[in-house]
């Protein structure tokens, strides 16, 4: 962060550019937490032959124990309902809807999508029909599925001179911080915290403040936690707000 007010000061200063500065853009996913039944038709007629795909299913979380963990698809479709050729195109379709939730556009992860049911036409379904269908089915689909956004968690350690633990713990923690470890020794502590990336942003420069400049630290990603329900009702706002503008 130093480093890059270093260089839009210069680019102010050097070459007389006005720049517009923002915070980085968090990487947030979107998952569910309910499961959901669906079943969906496209249908299309036009001119020469149309498009026809009918599917149904579940929509549910990954379970825990599941070692994929971003998407898994899983056919239970039998008696020939939907066409064996067509069983990838479902699958397909879903991993396509996976690039953006319904929730603030973030990709979708940690879901399970089922089918066990659908239906073909002779002449209008194809590999596209069903495709379409499933992207369709899980946009529909996943706003019934009590949807969340998760944020990244950051494993942070702190090592500071011991008169400088409190304030640097008490700025940890109202960055929504959780403080998970505290250890001192010679005169100098190392505190470890799981705290948001998103509250992370001008982190450095409170630290100096906090230390006389004497503390460091180091970030590393942890894991994805669902952020609390007031800022998840906020980044909701803020991305319609967006797409409006």
């Amino acid at each position: 962060e130093l480093h890059l007010d270093i260089y839009i000061e210069r680019m102010k200063r050097e070459y007389q550019v006005e720049t517009t500065v923002g915070e980085p853009q968090v990487a947030y996913r979107e998952t569910v937490t309910r499961e959901v039944q669906f079943s969906y038709t496209h249908k299309k007629q036009t001119g020469g032959s149309g498009q026809y795909a009918k599917l149904g299913g579940v929509m549910r979380p990954m379970p825990e124990d599941s070692e994929e963990k971003i998407y898994r698809f899983v056919d239970n479709v039998v008696g020939g309902k939907i066409p064996r050729e067509y069983i990838p195109s479902c699958d397909n379709g879903f991993r396509q809807a996976l690039d953006r939730g319904v929730l603030i556009g973030f990709p979708v992860v940690g879901i399970e999508m089922e089918v066990n049911d659908g239906a073909a036409h002779a002449v209008d379904s194809s590999d596209m029909a069903f495709q379409i269908a499933a992207r369709a089915a899980f946009k529909e689909t996943m706003p019934k599925a009590a949807p969340v956004i998760l944020e990244p968690i950051m494993k942070v350690a702190v090592e500071t001179p011991e008169e400088f633990q409190g304030a640097i713990q008490g700025g940890l923690v109202r960055r929504r911080g959780n403080i998970i470890n505290s250890e001192s020794s010679m005169g100098n502590s190392v505190i470890e915290a799981h705290v948001p990336l998103a509250t992370m942003f001008g982190y450095s420069t409170e630290l100096r403040s906090n230390s006389q400049g004497k503390a460091e630290y180091t970030m590393e990603f942890a894991k994805y936690e669902p952020v609390p329900r007031n800022i998840q009702d906020e980044l909701i706002k803020k991305y319609a707000g967006n797409r409006k503008g």
